[in-house]
């Protein structure tokens, strides 16, 4: 074998991984829901203050937002969707997914490497709640946030003393969106407050999901 056929069959390779980067992805993606028992009943909704305070800084801001979208679909969706993954970039701000090196498609492989997803059967299941930041991605946050994660931890409850706090959240809730504060508002305050980011959060949308009794039609009372 000659020299340049030795130069080229080393080429080889390097001319293959980049043949499957450019070739274009499929136009979409199935995604359903990450079934784990344990952090679907302790973690923390993607769509919180929570994640944005802490794990966006970890994650990147397209990851974080997608995140956030594919959480808003599998609540009306549960049984999971087919996503359009052209449609998903323009909604997000991103360039178009026509290479595997895309925004989008890398904010999909974070979601991977993080744990905040997992690829199956041609499938991309996610996480409905996620985890806490664990502690080797804490340090690499800055100073002031590590500090305010730790204050947020110090102040977990046990379970009974949670369900009160819950419904003293759910409480001022209510009496804010009487006020007409809408939910991103009502979590604000909430956490303000001390309130765990989680139970803000719940007790904001719980507010509005609620129909209150002057909300209701009347309905004159039979004769």
């Amino acid at each position: 074998m000659d020299v340049s056929s030795v130069d080229s069959a080393r080429r080889s390779p390097a001319r293959v991984e980049t043949d499957e980067l450019d070739s274009a992805p499929p136009p979409t993606l199935r995604v359903a829901a990450w079934e784990d028992p344990q952090i679907d009943v302790l973690g923390i909704d993607p769509r919180s203050q929570y994640v944005e305070t802490f794990w966006l800084g970890v994650l990147g801001p397209s990851a974080t937002w997608l995140l956030r979208r594919l959480a808003d679909r599998l609540e009306t969706e549960p049984e999971g969707f087919d996503l359009d993954l052209d449609e998903t970039a323009r909604s997000l701000g991103l360039g178009p997914p026509d290479r595997r090196d895309s925004p989008l498609l890398r904010a999909i492989d974070r979601c991977l490497r993080y744990g905040m997803a997992r690829r199956g059967d041609g499938v991309l299941a996610v996480r409905r709640h996620v985890p806490p930041v664990p502690r080797r991605q804490l340090i690499r946050l800055p100073t002031a946030l590590q500090e305010r994660h730790r204050t947020w931890e110090t102040t977990r409850h046990e379970p009974d003393v949670g369900v009160r706090l819950r419904r003293r959240a759910r409480l001022v809730a209510l009496d804010l969106r009487d006020l007409g504060v809408d939910d991103a508002c009502i979590e604000r305050h909430l956490l303000r407050r001390g309130v765990h980011p989680a139970t803000a959060f719940e007790a904001a949308r719980w507010a509005w999901s609620t129909e209150r009794e002057e909300d209701r039609p009347y309905v004159a009372d039979s004769v």
